[in-house]
């Protein structure tokens, strides 16, 4: 009896330890290369997946700010092969895209640009505020709604039901860079001013800060259950965990490689990021 009692009190012990102990650290991330396109992409800006197979580079091809109809959009394909270098031409300098069923969402420096997927055409244009209007990243919400970032004059657009109107503008946005719709009612943006990644919910207009330190903030993409990869142009790679924690995945800046607008294809877990100017796509292997 005593030699059981002995075997139950150890147990009791050994369950209290292992209480006490605190919870495994999780396994850090790494980005793996997979694949890099070849250098016929032209100042590659942003690039969006379009859930099935193929992937849209938006080329600025010039300034970033010149209204010189030198723009276009490329198609490649998931394993790096670019299938359609110039599907749709004729843009100034585009940059975020977003897409809604048949349509892609396209900001072109002073005007956002609604492209029907199915044919590469335009088919409608709205104008920015003001002769400075500097549009950039583009996201669309569950819903069909469109929001547009105007980075160097602090707004926030919207497009909803047929209505284009400046959504959130203020100095409290430090430069807004990156857009991503979660959901319905939450809005994420990327301050560059600050390097931080923001919340904002969509009913209230209340933001909140998420993280900081990630220097000037470009794209986010979500990789699910409330975390985020965000990129800094200058060419850093961060994950964004749900409590706020971030990790830096990539470092390219010595090397003076950006990481502009990026994405993530979640099922194949690739994350795809746009070089700018060393003209190519890199995709890394979340692992």
């Amino acid at each position: 009896m005593k030699y059981l009692n002995l075997i139950v009190t150890v147990a009791i012990v050994s369950t209290s330890l292992l209480a006490l102990r605190p919870p495994a650290s999780p396994k850090p991330i790494k980005l793996v290369k997979v694949w890099e396109t070849d250098t016929t992409l032209r100042i590659p800006e942003s690039v969006l997946y379009d859930g099935h197979k193929t992937l849209y580079v938006a080329n600025i091809d010039g300034k970033p700010g010149a209204l010189d109809g030198n723009g276009f959009i490329s198609k490649v394909s998931l394993d790096g092969k670019i299938e359609n270098l110039r599907w749709t031409s004729g843009l100034n300098a585009p940059k975020g895209m977003g897409l809604y069923k048949n349509k892609l969402y396209v900001t072109d420096i002073y005007r956002l640009i609604c492209i029907n997927t199915e044919n590469g055409r335009a088919e409608k244009t709205w104008d920015g505020v003001g002769k400075n209007a500097f549009l950039n990243d583009v996201t669309v919400a569950k819903d069909g709604t469109v929001y547009v970032s105007d980075n160097q004059n602090d707004k926030i657009y919207r497009l909803k039901d047929g209505k284009w109107e400046v959504w959130l503008e203020g100095e409290q946005l430090n430069k807004p860079n990156g857009v991503l719709a979660v959901g319905k009612d939450k809005l994420l943006i990327g301050s560059t001013k600050i390097g931080a990644l923001r919340s904002v919910d969509v009913a209230t207009k209340v933001m909140t800060t998420l993280a900081d330190g990630m220097a000037a903030t470009d794209g986010i993409v979500s990789e699910g259950k409330n975390n985020y990869f965000v990129s800094d142009w200058n060419g850093q790679i961060f994950h964004v965990n749900a409590d706020g924690t971030k990790e830096q995945l990539l470092d390219t800046r010595q090397q003076k490689i950006n990481a502009a607008d990026i994405d993530y294809v979640a099922r194949k877990k690739l994350l795809i990021v746009p070089t700018f100017y060393k003209n190519t796509l890199v995709a890394y292997r979340v692992e």
